[in-house]
């Protein structure tokens, strides 16, 4: 008999019914589980649009490929900092707040604009993140983040799909471009990116976490290939968070991997070379992140995230669920005016950063991934709005007020 302990209930025991109700209407609902209201105290003060942030909390890891001549050791260095990610993408918010939060729902046009500052004891040089809602039916968010010093740029766009089956499922639509120039080259060098599919633990205690499940992969251009095998805890073995990732030249395939890396995303891994030396070591908790800097609330924009939702965000913060109830309805109403003004006058809602591209509009290069990885039939965006890619001229020099619409697009006089 197993003397395991079980964990603690988090549940408030004012909250206990509502949750309870939360799980049984989860456990019978067939649609898209984002659209479920949960319960007060498993609500996040921060919008889905501030995510696309943990792409680039470690600058100085996100530039490093550029700066390695080789492209074998390019690629482990693209698949090292991919990595490194995992912790800030999915743990770090559960860490901090007690458990994994249900984030807000952005709205469309929903803007989170930031920049990693130059360390002045480093040549990093400064990083810096556009993210835009680019679609609400169905949700997608696309980011562009670019350090122009070493050439570096990542942008991507995702949606959710949750799902119920013994725990909520989460799969993952969208995909991840990493693109660099290579040192002394002049061409540029792609790394396609697929996004992990996961699902929610504990959730019958009222401490949910997200864990990783089946397998990532990053493709580059230079022919290379990382894959990565997500295991997490399992009833009788095992730790959670545990992954195992290889890279291996793309034409020899991975049975002949030239690097291995193991160990958590949580905590620490390894990478080794198939004889088992050692080439690089990494802990979360050794590497701190850097913080993202935002425009002070009062000059943001008024779709920005943080400004946009402030009032909601707060009284969260407080508690009174009946002001969050209030605010929010603000917003939606708003914006359910402005779709139904575009349906009726026959136009769409211009998109500030990002275009909607058709499958001809990528090179030759980016397909050729997507065949690679099996994303070609899911490159037509019909699940995410469209095939999103950055525009870099509309974006230079960029100010507020950043739509065309003003504040009365979000229920505001002013």
């Amino acid at each position: 008999m197993s003397s395991k302990k079980e964990p603690q209930s988090a549940v408030p025991p004012a909250s206990k019914g509502s949750w309870t109700s939360f799980l049984k209407s989860i456990a019978s609902f067939n649609g898209d589980l984002s659209s479920l209201t949960a319960p007060p105290f498993i609500l996040s003060s921060t919008s889905l649009t501030e995510y696309s942030a943990y792409w680039a909390e470690h600058p100085a890891v996100f530039v490093a490929p550029a700066k390695e001549a080789d492209p074998e050791k390019r690629a482990l260095l693209v698949l090292k900092w991919f990595l490194t990610t995992l912790h800030q993408q999915y743990c770090s918010r559960s860490e901090k707040l007690g458990s994994e939060k249900k984030p807000l729902n952005p709205f469309l046009g929903e803007l989170f604009i930031g920049k990693w500052q130059a360390d002045a004891n480093s040549d990093v040089g400064e990083t810096e993140l556009i993210s835009e809602q680019v679609s609400h039916h169905p949700p997608a968010t696309a980011y562009a983040i670019q350090n122009k010093k070493h050439g570096v740029e990542l942008q991507g766009y995702n949606a959710q799909k949750a799902s119920f089956s013994s725990t909520i499922q989460v799969k993952q639509i969208g995909h991840a471009l990493y693109t660099l120039t290579p040192p002394g080259s002049d061409a540029k060098e792609y790394y396609l990116i697929t996004l992990p599919n996961m699902h929610i633990e504990s959730l019958i205690y009222g401490t949910p976490f997200v864990e990783l499940e089946k397998s990532t992969k990053i493709a580059s251009s230079s022919g290379y290939t990382a894959k990565i095998d997500f295991s997490g805890k399992g009833w009788l073995s095992g730790k959670k968070n545990t992954f195992s990732a290889s890279l291996f030249k793309t034409s020899e395939g991975e049975k002949k991997p030239l690097y291995i890396v193991d160990g958590q995303w949580n905590g620490k891994f390894t990478i080794k070379t198939p004889n088992k030396e050692v080439v690089d070591l990494w802990s979360v908790s050794e590497n701190k992140t850097t913080p993202l800097t935002v425009t002070p609330l009062e000059e943001q924009d008024h779709y920005e995230s943080r400004r946009a939702w402030y009032d909601v965000a707060s009284n969260i913060q407080k508690g009174d669920m009946d002001a969050v109830s209030a605010f929010k309805t603000r917003i939606e109403v708003a914006q359910r005016e402005l779709r139904k003004a575009e349906k009726a006058e026959g136009r769409e809602w211009e998109r500030r950063f990002f275009n909607r591209h058709d499958e001809s509009s990528d090179n030759v290069e980016i397909h050729a991934l997507a065949r690679q990885l099996d994303l070609a039939a899911n490159l037509d965006g019909d699940k995410t709005g469209g095939i999103w890619r950055f525009d870099a001229e509309r974006a230079a020099d960029a100010k507020p007020p950043y739509h065309k619409v003003g504040p009365e697009g979000l229920g505001l006089t002013e």
